[in-house]
């Protein structure tokens, strides 16, 4: 029975996102809690691109009645993704991170959860290999002068304005860290999902719909609340995720290395002008990656700060600014999430 979900790993671990092997094979046993072998067996069948029914039974030798009621059960559960389109449903794969976990936010268990965190460092070693990251990080807009060209795709609210279907989903970092009795007190119900995805979050009961006005106050209490803005890392993102360095498994990642900004895709980076820092240190206390240190002033470390502008709009004295990297140090995202997996995969030599 291994097999086939050994099979399966294998397979996730060729997507994008990666699904690497263990010497304790804690990625068989959270995909042996996630899929039956049958479902298992069909799911290394799918790739990437979307496709009908008919063509993964032949694919997979099965009548096409049963092979799209299987399809069907497996996208409510969140093993696969299914898009509608020209009347017709379509599907394909998900990868495991972002996806298959983040589809399971409404049925966790403490045990899927502990095999999961025991997995987590396995699965954070891919990113430090990578030049392109799943999401990047944006300024909160009361970190951006007037004087900044700052891209559309780099403000959440333009980000926002531009969809017409939104969702709002809780976040399953600090989701299951309550579950095991860790975690913080920040608000949950943060992650906003656009386009495709919204329609496949609804359907799924996975998340909610709401308008860009209740999109807007969520975010404005995501960011009072001090969370790292993290769109996906194209210029027509289809989310945003709202994170803080406790929970989120991305900013904890990063918040561990000694060098935080080489691994961040972002455009900026904060300064303090000393002579109007009074050492309140809110700056430290707003700052997820441990970059400001506090002497006579406070003193930002480039080389951890990832440009999220957090401390700036917490300066009650005007203190810090963000200033944009110089050219080489920018980072402009992927065209579209296509382009972004593509990227990935070409930067793990998967294709």
């Amino acid at each position: 029975m291994d097999a086939v979900y050994k099979s399966l790993a294998i397979h996730l671990d060729n997507l994008p996102g990666g699904f690497p092997a263990t010497e304790s094979g804690v990625e068989i046993r959270i995909l042996k809690q996630l899929f039956t072998p049958h479902e298992a067996e069909v799911a290394v069948n799918l790739s990437m691109m979307l496709e009908p029914a008919a063509a993964i039974a032949e694919r997979v030798g099965m009548p096409e009645a049963e092979t799209t009621q299987l399809l069907a059960d497996m996208s409510k559960k969140g093993l696969i993704l299914r898009s509608a389109k020209g009347g017709r449903t379509l599907y394909m794969a998900a990868q495991f991170v972002v996806g298959i976990w983040e589809y399971h936010v409404n049925d966790l268990n403490e045990g899927l959860i502990k095999d999961f965190n025991e997995y987590v460092p396995h699965l954070m070693e891919i990113p430090l290999k990578l030049k392109t990251q799943q999401l990047r990080v944006i300024p909160v807009s009361a970190s951006v002068s007037a004087e900044m060209n700052i891209m559309p795709y780099e403000k959440a609210e333009e980000i926002i304005r531009g969809q017409s279907k939104i969702i709002v989903a809780p976040c399953i970092c600090r989701k299951e860290h309550k579950m095991v009795g860790s975690g913080c007190d920040k608000p949950e119900e943060t992650c906003l999902v656009f386009g495709g995805g919204a329609y496949f979050y609804e359907e799924n009961g996975i998340g909610r719909s709401i308008s860009q006005e209740e999109a807007m106050v969520i975010l404005k209490s995501g960011i009072e609340a001090g969370l790292v803005l993290q769109p996906g890392n194209s210029k027509k993102p289809l989310n945003i995720c709202m994170c803080c360095g406790c929970c989120c498994q991305i900013l904890k990642n990063l918040r561990s290395l000694d060098e935080p900004a080489q691994f961040a895709c972002t455009s900026y980076r904060a300064e303090v002008d000393p002579e109007s820092c009074t050492a309140c240190e809110t700056c430290v206390e707003y700052c997820q990656m441990d970059a400001i240190t506090m002497d006579d002033t406070a003193l930002v470390n480039p080389k951890r700060c990832i440009g999220c502008g957090l401390c700036v709009g917490a300066c009650e004295f005007g203190a810090i600014s963000l200033l944009e990297k110089d050219e080489t140090g920018k980072w402009v995202p992927p065209a579209n999430i296509i382009e972004t997996y593509i990227n990935i995969a070409r930067e793990r030599g998967k294709i």
